[in-house]
């Protein structure tokens, strides 16, 4: 069977209802069910006598024949003459007829006498043993069934396999056997490298004797690192995809369970379960939830359900030959909390690393997935790569995605430049808010706000292009906002080139300063950028003349004890000082030098702001008209 896109496998739905945990039970439950009614049934038809009343109809005559056990006394009513009985008040709970035989019920009480009256009155009657199993079986084992279907249902609901509370240390693993029409390796793009690395484990489950002529063996395990949405969950259905084996694959958090031990058999199962379909390849996406550095989970006893899950995959991945068959491929975005333990060669042997994208790599990406869409030729997948800087795989399927969808919304046959523009805007600033309103001053604020991020950003010869200008609400708090383009993708920054960003950041702030002589809440964002930019600059990057080449790294990392977490600082409370007065000093001058620049060009300042006040979103052909008009 395929692999499905979304990572379901279709066929488990339907081992899950056949081999699930409600079938049995209900099968059970209802003859038990059906017994119970009858014998309500039955009992709503027979009139229930006082034996007050009995011995008055035994006495006239009226009884024709009873049957006698341990409890209860059960008879029939002569139906000659009982008209006149009936219309006596004491028997108004007979509602028989008088044309038949009328059965009735009563309560047995110790009465010595009573067979020797049934011999006068000629009454016919037999002792009846009454086998108590049906009265224990609805009391006793119904509700036992009850109780094991409601425990079944909440099994299921809790994701166990078989749906089953007992089956608790049960792998929740699911398996997919993949087929050529699943996701493949030609579904990945931008990420060539480690896809090269991934290739070698698909040829050796394929041809492993090709490696083992040669003494070679494969890795046991490889860990798969990156940002969210790079693509390490896709990288594995494409290795299942084309490996064409059984594959594993399980959550880490599916593990860990509230019962002590559950976690550590739910292990050993799925192990037991890989070695008989082996060759094939588990799958522990979020392997960080699963494995988390002993001693330092937050956990202040030594020893936890999580250490002991952890435990015994250690030992699992010790416990069989790298030639065996059963490859690990792990996912995760936070390899730094890790077990180091859990990375060692032997165990992870190879980490494949996957960045963001860079140009080519976005290109790629979107190509690939521009397939399933209808694109207007206008369209151009180099310009809409250059203008997602930082986008991850997952954020430009989901550009696409929302473009397409834009265009649906508005009636269009193709997907045009200004869908992928409102889509790129949409996921960069958040939603377009059209219905908030803002009062002149608030919106003039904005405009001023952005005006001076622009112009400052078009006179820094190390910043990057505006590309566009908006004031237009969107998001949360994002009241306006001025979107740069890189020219390319850069990986070294000089010093030049990031105080050239810091004024950047600065000059929002600084135009609300020399138009208004006052500053708003707006500038909260810009000023947390700021200073984390001039921190890195100061302490990691060895840019501050006073404090020299050396490298502060802040608060270091937290010394996990039993008791206690400390912080511990590798410089001197002097140091510490002395980065502060550092920050405030670069800030200081990026200031002075943001607001001399702003000084100079206020005409081209105020003109910027104004036409923005009428337009309230411009592209890079507007702003390049308002350069040209006003002198500068």
């Amino acid at each position: 069977m395929s692999l499905p896109a979304d990572g379901t496998s279709k066929a488990s739905e339907g081992e899950g209802r056949k081999n699930g945990g409600y079938w049995p039970v209900f099968w059970l439950l209802i003859p038990m069910l059906l017994l119970f009614l009858q014998s309500l049934f039955l009992s709503s038809h027979v009139a229930s006598l006082p034996y007050s009343e009995f011995k008055q109809l035994l006495h006239a005559g009226k009884v024709k024949e009873i049957t006698l056990d341990d409890m209860t006394i059960n008879g029939i009513l002569k139906a000659d003459g009982l008209e006149r009985i009936l219309s006596a008040p004491s028997f108004e709970q007979l509602k028989c007829s008088t044309e038949s035989d009328c059965a009735f019920t009563t309560v047995r009480v110790s009465d010595p006498t009573l067979v020797s009256e049934l011999e006068a009155g000629g009454v016919r009657f037999v002792g009846q043993f009454k086998n108590p199993w049906l009265s224990s079986l609805l009391i006793w084992i119904l509700p036992i069934l009850i109780f094991l279907s409601l425990s079944s249902l909440f099994a299921k609901r809790a994701g166990m396999s078989s749906g089953w509370l007992f089956d608790v240390g049960k792998s929740r693993a699911r398996v997919y056997v993949a087929s050529k029409t699943s996701i493949s390796f030609d579904d990945v793009a931008g990420i060539d490298e480690a896809k090269d690395e991934l290739m070698e484990i698909v040829e050796f489950l394929k041809t492993p004797e090709r490696y083992r002529r040669l003494g070679g063996k494969i890795p046991k395990g490889v860990l798969i690192v990156g940002a969210p949405g790079t693509g390490k969950t896709l990288l594995a259905k494409a290795v299942a995809g084309e490996a064409g084996v059984p594959f594993f694959s399980i959550s880490g958090s599916e593990f860990v369970e509230m019962f002590v031990g559950v976690g550590a058999a739910r292990v050993r199962d799925l192990f037991a379960q890989a070695q008989e379909k082996a060759p094939c390849i588990i799958f522990i996406d979020e392997l960080d939830a699963l494995g988390r550095a002993r001693g330092v989970a937050g956990s202040f006893s030594g020893y936890n359900e999580q250490e002991q899950t952890l435990n015994q995959l250690l030992v699992e991945m010790d416990g069989f030959e790298s030639n065996s068959g059963v490859i690990i491929l792990a996912a995760t975005n936070r390899p730094e909390i890790l077990d180091p333990a859990l990375l060692r060669p032997g165990r992870f042997d190879r980490h494949i690393a996957l960045d963001r994208p860079d140009l080519n790599g976005r290109k790629k990406i979107l190509a690939v997935h521009a397939k399933k869409v209808s694109l207007s030729p206008q369209v151009d997948l180099a310009t809409i790569a250059a203008r997602t800087a930082g986008f991850a795989g997952a954020d430009l399927a989901n550009l696409i995605n929302e473009a397409a969808l834009l265009a649906a919304r508005r009636g269009k046959y193709g997907v045009e430049p200004d869908d992928i523009d409102e889509a790129i805007d949409r996921q960069i600033a958040g939603l377009q808010k059209k219905t908030r309103v803002m009062n002149k001053l608030e919106k003039e604020t904005v405009a001023y706000h952005e005006a001076g991020h622009a112009l400052i950003a078009e006179f820094r010869p190390h910043a990057d292009r505006v590309s566009k200008i908006s004031i237009i609400p969107r998001g949360i708090a994002a009241l306006g906002y001025t979107q740069q383009l890189p020219t390319e993708d850069r990986y070294l920054l000089k010093k030049s080139e990031l105080l050239d960003r810091l004024d950047v950041l600065l000059g929002g702030r600084v135009a609300e300063e020399l138009v208004f002589g006052d500053v708003s809440t707006g500038v909260q964002n810009d000023l947390q950028l700021a200073t984390d930019m001039v921190r890195h600059m100061v302490t990691q990057y060895g840019m501050s003349e006073e404090l020299g080449l050396a490298s502060f790294d802040g608060p270091a990392a937290l010394l996990h004890t039993a008791r206690t977490f400390t912080e511990k600082y590798t410089y001197s409370e002097r140091t510490a000082q002395s980065i502060d007065a550092e920050i405030k000093q670069s800030l200081d001058l990026a200031h002075e030098r943001v607001t001399q620049t702003l000084l100079q060009k206020r005409p081209l300042l105020d003109a910027l702001a104004q036409t923005l006040l009428i337009q309230e979103t411009l592209d890079r052909a507007g702003l390049d008209a308002v350069l040209r008009k006003v002198p500068t």
